[in-house]
């Protein structure tokens, strides 16, 4: 398809206003959701620092990166959700209540983090 056949997603269009709307609320969001992973990491580290402080190397540096990186790939899954919604004729209810998707998406973070530093960390320091 050539440049000039190609669909155009511009500011003014649904897509473009519905793109640009969903940036704007999830990437000033992302921050509280990182700050809420960290404090589930900061917690385990408190609570379990005698069995985790020999851990501490390249490699658990490289896991904790990895880590980091999947947690805000699945952070975008809230854009799966919110272009579509604000597609449809639900745009502006959805717009109203779409603070209850991160909530969710950020517990659920926060679980998954928890169960994998007592499933797969802890039991690699012998804990």
């Amino acid at each position: 398809m050539s440049m000039s056949t190609a669909p155009h997603i511009g500011s003014h269009s649904p897509l473009g206003k519905a793109l640009s709307d969903a940036i704007g609320y999830w990437e000033r969001r992302r921050i509280g959701y990182n700050l809420a992973l960290a404090a589930v990491v900061l917690g385990w580290l408190a609570v379990a620092w005698s069995r985790l402080h020999g851990l501490f190397g390249v490699e658990l540096l490289l896991a904790l990166f990895v880590l980091t990186v999947l947690a805000n790939v699945c952070y975008c899954a809230a854009y799966l959700v919110d272009v579509p919604v604000q597609l449809s004729a639900f745009r502006a209810g959805w717009r109203r209540r779409r603070w209850l998707l991160w909530l969710v998406g950020t517990l659920f973070g926060m679980a998954l983090a928890w169960f994998w530093i007592a499933d797969e960390i802890l039991p690699a320091a012998g804990a």
